[in-house]
């Protein structure tokens, strides 16, 4: 039978866990598990600015900047509603949650703050290197220029980051929607040595394929940059196949789908498409994001997500969160969720905290750097520690 998702609904994706909860993990990893996930150095790949912000910062710059159109000025309430419509199981209603989000950042001390916070919160949540992507073209609405949004957005990253265990690149989003990308593909290459790593396409993902944009990502082909495609989300593998044969994706955004090309025999063992052995054999980083992917309705549950079954079989997986706000979400708690889903031990997340590290866009030299000198250390001493509770 082929490897998609069954449709058993779960109902323990959307909380939190705080260190104080009780959680599976700990039968896993000992006492006190839950914190010591929060202190394990993390990597992040797909993580949206705009989708990650803090309910309280929403609602302090709608009022600062009269954006009258919040659903409630309550902060929690306005945490809940953003979960409650992220959560529809349909990635065009997800998307609709973002509006008040960006309308509250058309303004650099708005982007900046934001940035900022997004280095505070990452950090504070052990992430020591993470690439957040947002959509330039999406903040210009009262008068910033294109330039003047990404220089805004680099500032806050390295104010928030200034002090702190962790390293932030910058990804620039086009609108596969629009009809900008070639246009921000040359904004992300005018700022690619101030901290922007690299180009992708994002939004509704039926309809508008990748190749549509083909000319913004043959001149970012043609200048040696970096590449990762929102592709196997929404749409199914003809997405992934376009992104990766047409438009030189070096990594896929989400690329649950990959499983549609995946056969699983009577007796257990897979049958891999042409596609699917392509993006195995070549070591193609998937970008997969748990709960937002429950959310948008790519997965039925955690327990049921491909993640499980793509590690099992030694794809290139990484865990990642999407969107932190509109998901309720860290990513200590998609770790949670997966340790308490999938068995995953403390060797398991730091083969995946390394694939993701590996799969980055950052210079190697650091790359290395930051394996070598907070991840692997990092898990050493929290290996030690879980020994000595043993």
């Amino acid at each position: 039978m082929a490897a998609n998702s069954s449709t058993t609904p779960d109902n323990t994706t959307n909380p939190r866990l705080t260190p104080n909860e009780t959680s599976d993990a700990e039968s896993r990893l000992g006492p006190e598990a839950v914190d010591r996930i929060r202190r394990a150095p993390k990597v992040l790949l797909h993580d949206h600015l705009d989708g990650s912000m803090r309910a309280q910062t929403v609602v302090e710059l709608a009022a600062e900047h009269g954006y009258a159109n919040l659903p409630t000025t309550d902060t929690d309430e306005l945490a809940r509603w953003f979960t409650r419509g992220a959560d529809r199981r349909n990635l065009e209603l997800y998307l609709e949650t973002f509006a008040h989000t960006v309308g509250v950042t058309q303004t650099k001390d708005g982007l900046m703050r934001a940035a900022a916070e997004a280095a505070e919160d990452l950090a504070a949540d052990g992430v020591v290197y993470a690439e957040i992507r947002f959509a330039p073209e999406q903040h210009t609405e009262e008068g910033l220029t294109l330039d003047e949004v990404v220089e805004s957005v680099l500032e806050g990253f390295r104010i928030g980051s200034s002090g702190r265990p962790i390293t932030i690149g910058t990804l620039c989003t086009a609108m596969r929607t629009a009809a900008r990308s070639y246009e921000i593909a040359e904004l992300a290459l005018r700022h690619r040595d101030a901290g922007v790593v690299g180009f992708d396409i994002a939004g509704a993902e039926a309809g508008h394929p990748p190749s549509r944009h083909l000319d913004a990502f043959q001149l970012i082909m043609r200048e040696a940059f970096h590449i990762t495609i929102h592709a196997g989300e929404a749409f199914g593998l003809p997405s992934i196949a376009e992104a990766l044969n047409y438009c030189g994706a070096e990594r896929l955004g989400h690329g649950v789908r990959i499983v549609d090309d995946i056969t699983i025999r009577d007796d257990g063992s897979a049958d891999l498409g042409r596609l699917a052995a392509y993006v195995r054999d070549r070591r193609i980083p998937l970008e997969m994001c748990p709960t937002s992917n429950v959310h948008t309705g790519a997965a039925s549950s955690i327990a049921d997500h491909p993640i499980g079954l793509l590690k099992d079989l030694r794809f290139r997986v990484t865990v990642n969160t999407d969107n932190r706000l509109m998901s309720d979400v860290g990513l200590s708690d998609e770790f949670i969720k997966l340790v308490d889903a999938f068995g995953y031990t403390l060797d398991d997340m730091q083969w995946l905290t390394i694939n993701a590290m590996k799969s980055a866009f950052w210079p190697f030299e650091r790359r290395l750097e930051i394996i070598n000198e907070q991840i692997k250390p990092g898990y050493a001493q929290l290996q030690a520690e879980l020994s000595d509770q043993a």
